[in-house]
């Protein structure tokens, strides 16, 4: 069973089987949060954020295991969760009183929801069940609008193109930007296939690897993963490798925890999905 947030009531915490989450997920090991791509917000706020949240968990048991552990630090007013690919693994808990957001900051930072640690800061802006109570609610739309316009006239985002050369051949990967083919697996042109256009599965495609790598390092790194089957079609040359799952969410579980990892000095290994 995991142990309650640091400051909650443990009669009053349910364990994770509460929330509908598999039993499975209850041995996997803990994943390091991952390093911010900004600096948290630190201005106390009614509403905190909180991402690193496992994409896995559904929404409604998602729903309700947050509201679970939060409810104990005070009224909540919302929970924000959506399904959209630019919301998914976030979370936004408004609380009625700020004391409460803070409290549940200290009291559950780090604590681990189907294996992942929570990362929660304040919200960057007020939430609209706050808006409504305070009465600012039509100057705090027309403010997101405005933001939503501005988005709106930004450069769109390059959307990624498939290679036009699908009649490779095994052992054609001298062309520039085109698919090599280890073992059965294709795989994707370094550098040139964002994670989210690779669909998930049980293998994993390790890049930038150092050449004196063995398998014995991978074996080792990997496999305190539950799950974890093989290293297969290790190439140290080429800094490349696979690594193999019984099934494709254990495969995620050890992807989100070891991309970008210092596997070595200037080595930040790279990890997708393999292509079948």
């Amino acid at each position: 069973m995991s142990a309650p947030p640091t400051g909650a009531n443990p009669s009053v915490y349910a364990p994770p089987t509460a929330f509908n989450i598999p039993q499975s997920a209850l041995s996997t090991p803990v994943i390091p949060p991952p390093t911010p791509k900004q600096s948290p917000c630190t201005t106390p706020n009614n509403t905190i954020y909180i991402n690193n949240l496992n994409e896995k968990i559904k929404l409604p048991a998602l729903r309700k295991a947050l509201s679970t552990i939060f409810e104990q630090y005070g009224e909540i007013l919302d929970i924000i969760v959506q399904d959209n690919f630019r919301m998914r693994g976030q979370a936004f808990v408004v609380f009625k009183e700020q004391e409460s957001a803070i409290n549940a900051i200290k009291g559950v930072q780090g604590f681990a929801l189907q294996g992942k640690p929570m990362v929660i800061q304040y919200a960057r802006t007020k939430s609209d069940a706050i808006a409504i109570i305070d009465g600012s609610i039509e100057e705090h739309k027309r403010q997101r609008l405005e933001a939503k316009e501005k988005r709106a006239k930004e450069p769109p985002t390059k959307k990624f193109k498939s290679s036009s050369n699908s009649s490779l051949h095994p052992g054609s990967s001298n062309i520039p930007g085109a698919s090599m083919y280890h073992f059965g697996h294709q795989v994707p042109a370094l550098g040139n296939i964002p994670d989210e256009y690779l669909p998930p599965n049980n293998i994993l495609f390790l890049q930038n690897m150092p050449n004196d790598i063995t398998q014995l390092i991978l074996t080792s790194l990997f496999g305190q993963y539950s799950g974890f089957k093989e290293v297969r079609s290790i190439h140290p040359a080429k800094g490349i490798a696979f690594v193999e799952f019984d099934s494709e969410p254990q495969a995620m579980m050890a992807k989100e925890a070891l991309s970008n990892h210092l596997i070595a000095p200037d080595h930040k290994l790279k990890i997708t999905y393999a292509k079948k």
